[in-house]
């Protein structure tokens, strides 16, 4: 995401780097082109305007440190801006009420049936009872989709197939949740190709009548400037309570997370960042700024590790590390734990100065695929005991029918062993290394106790 934004970006500040002091003539030039990154990005042209200004007045009026150089100043303030033009500090959903109701609005291909599971996903592992509600009564197979996506979390879908009057679904759902100690109502509602005059009437008759604690809306962020606009006109119909911007992950440009919330000043509160039901982030300003100036976002990647983290699991795996005996399937289990934080490019691109490196990559979730293959195709014996492959007379044949198995190459099978070889030898270096401070650690502690004693 932002990566066409972030290198015009980087190379505008760029322009900077040499000057001993920031004046009118390079700031100028500099603030220009910082201008051009952000109309390019599909910013709204007075968004883009406004904020320029405001980059040029601070940096004028800046003190440059001697310990900091000009380009160095002009990243930190456009940070600031950045992270205050997308709403300062991140807003956590309303759920007061009992149950508290979620209303979602939006156009039709916008996400809101796919983003409603992910919440209820994102609810129920903060323990909530959740209960979605299936009001898009026009779009075929609605209902049965949600339906399915329900299925596989294990989250209730209510619904009234017969029934073509949303209003009256959404409060029979209401009474439902409340009778069955449900906590949180998400009311997932039908969308149009447009705005159109039937369907804010729809909406806003859904609102006013669930006087709901929480309404959403859901918009494509890659469809750029249009989201700005179809926002604004939901807005000055159903004031919501704030945006979700889904398929950010594959939004190049960026244009609507930096434009709506100077727009129509309601606070972006979820990104969807791919496909699976764990796709969904809170967005936090500060971090998406950070991310956009190419400086990472490794906060949030240790939360996503946080998340899946299995405390029993990391031992078992460090005390495997510590006695060199690091095996295929640790290795296996371990690919599984990474596969459950999202996109490998985009976990990559979280870590400070690696997004522009992978930017051009080709990386997909079935990156692990070919890996995977090998290891399932190895027998439980080869994988516990990676001698057998690497070392062990029989070594050749084993190979031959793992490539077989998995369907990859002789020669793919070899560089897995070898990368794992490197590995092990990695691990048994740093052990040693640890040993060593830790032996020299133990002598320094018991001479200073023979010293206290004397």
């Amino acid at each position: 995401m932002f990566e066409n934004l972030s290198e015009k970006l980087e190379g505008a500040i760029r322009t900077l780097k040499g000057s001993n002091r920031i004046t009118e003539v390079n700031v100028a030039n500099t603030i220009k082109e910082i201008r051009r990154a952000l109309l390019d990005a599909d910013v709204n042209y007075k968004v883009a305007k406004d904020f320029t200004d405001s980059v040029k007045e601070k940096a004028l009026g800046q003190k440059i440190q001697i310990a900091v150089e000009p380009g160095q100043m002009l990243v930190k303030i456009v940070y600031d801006e950045l992270t205050q033009l997308m709403g300062g500090t991140k807003q956590d959903i309303n759920l007061s009420g009992n149950p508290a109701i979620v209303l979602m609005a939006g156009l039709q291909g916008s996400g809101k049936t796919t983003f409603s599971a992910k919440l209820a996903h994102y609810l129920k592992k903060q323990n909530k009872r959740v209960l979605l509600v299936a009001c898009d009564v026009y779009r075929p197979a609605a209902i049965e989709q949600l339906k399915t996506l329900g299925q596989q979390l294990d989250i209730e879908v209510y619904s009234e197939p017969e029934n073509k009057n949303p209003v009256e679904i959404a409060q029979h759902a209401v009474e439902y949740a409340k009778q069955n100690k449900y906590q949180v109502v998400i009311v997932d509602t039908a969308g149009r190709l447009a705005v159109d005059e039937e369907m804010m009437d729809e909406i806003s008759r859904l609102k006013e009548t669930l006087q709901p604690s929480e309404t959403l809306f859901v918009v494509d962020a890659m469809t750029g400037q249009d989201a700005v606009n179809t926002a604004k006109a939901f807005y000055d119909r159903i004031q919501y309570d704030g945006v979700v911007l889904t398929k950010l992950d594959g939004d190049a440009r960026g244009g609507a997370a930096l434009s709506i919330r100077a727009v129509v000043d309601r606070p972006i509160k979820f990104i969807g960042t791919g496909e699976k039901v764990g796709d969904l982030d809170v967005f936090h300003p500060d971090r998406m700024a950070s991310r956009i100036l190419g400086m990472g976002d490794v906060v949030s990647l240790v939360e996503r590790a946080q998340q899946i983290f299995d405390e029993k699991e990391a031992e078992r795996i460090n005390k495997k590390l510590r006695q060199n005996q690091f095996d295929f399937q640790d290795f296996y289990s371990q690919i599984q734990q990474i596969k459950k934080m999202g996109n490998v490019k985009d976990l990559l691109s979280m870590l400070p100065g690696v997004g522009k490196m992978v930017k051009d990559l080709d990386i997909d979730d079935d990156a692990f695929v070919p890996i995977e293959a090998i290891i399932q195709s190895m027998t439980p014996q080869e994988r516990e005991n990676p001698a057998l492959l690497l070392t062990h007379r029989t070594a050749a044949s084993r190979k031959q029918r793992i490539a077989k198995g998995s369907g990859r190459s002789v020669q793919e099978v070899n560089n897995l062993l070898k990368q794992f070889e490197q590995m092990q030898k990695m691990i048994k270096k740093m052990n040693q290394m640890e040993g060593s401070d830790g032996g020299r650690l133990r002598r320094m502690l018991k001479g200073n106790k023979k010293k206290k004693r004397r």
